[in-house]
C-alpha cells in the first residue's frame, strides 16, 4: 500500500486535491466534525476539562471557538482529549483499507504530530495568498483570530516544503487540477513499481 499524505497551510486546498487522487482519504478534519456531533465520551471529558466554555451536546464549533479565544492553552486540553480518538479511527482507516493500492492521508497536524511514516510520500500543496483567503472566508465559522491559533500550531510552511517529496501548485481550475493529479499519480506508482 503507497501512502500519499497532503501537507501544506490552512487553506491551500489540501481536501480537494487529496478527492483528485480517487482512492480512499482519511480526512482528519472530517473525523473531527463527526466526534464533535457523535462522540458522547469525548463531550464528558471536554465538558469536564471546560465547564466554562462546553456544556450541551452535540458539541458546537462556536463554543469551541470561544475557548480557545479565550485562553490559548485550551487549544493544548482539546487536543489532548481529541487526537487519541482521531489516532483510533486512523488506524481503523488504515485497517479497513488495506487492500487498496494507494490511501490518501489528509491530516493538517500530520508533521506536528508525527503521524507520518518513513515511507510515505508527502505532497506539499501550494497556494497563492490571495486564492488562501478566498478559500477561508467562504467557510462558516471564518474567525481570523482562531485562524492565527491554528496557524501558531502548524510547523512552518518551508520546513513543510523542504520535507515534501512532490510540490503541487494549486492555483489553477479544477480540470487543470485534476490532469495535474492524474500525472503525479502515475509517476508515484511507477517510481514504486521501479523500486
Amino acid at each position: 500500500m503507497i501512502r500519499i499524505c497532503t501537507i501544506g497551510g490552512i487553506g491551500s486546498g489540501k481536501s480537494f486535491i487529496s478527492k483528485l487522487f480517487k482512492y480512499p482519504v482519511f480526512n482528519a478534519d472530517n473525523v473531527v466534525k463527526n466526534i464533535y456531533r457523535n462522540d458522547k465520551n469525548c463531550f464528558k471529558n471536554l465538558k469536564k476539562k471546560l465547564p466554562k466554555f462546553i456544556s450541551s451536546f452535540p458539541i458546537k464549533k462556536s463554543d469551541l471557538i470561544k475557548a480557545i479565544s479565550s485562553n490559548r492553552n485550551n487549544l493544548k486540553i482539546i487536543s489532548s482529549i481529541v487526537h487519541p480518538i482521531v489516532r483510533k479511527k486512523m488506524k481503523f482507516f488504515l485497517k479497513e483499507n488495506k487492500s487498496s493500492r494507494i490511501v490518501v492521508m489528509d491530516i493538517p497536524l500530520l508533521i506536528e504530530n508525527k503521524l507520518y511514516k518513513k515511507n510515505d510520500i508527502l505532497v506539499f500543496v501550494k497556494a497563492k495568498k490571495s486564492k488562501i483567503l478566498k478559500r477561508l472566508k467562504k467557510r462558516r465559522n471564518f474567525n481570523k483570530k482562531i485562524l492565527n491559533e491554528l496557524k501558531l500550531n502548524q510547523s512552518s510552511l518551508l520546513k513543510k516544503e523542504r520535507m515534501a517529496n512532490y510540490i503541487i501548485d494549486n492555483n489553477f481550475s479544477p480540470n487543470i487540477m485534476k490532469n495535474k493529479i492524474k500525472k503525479l499519480k502515475k509517476k508515484i506508482i511507477d517510481e514504486r513499481n521501479s523500486s
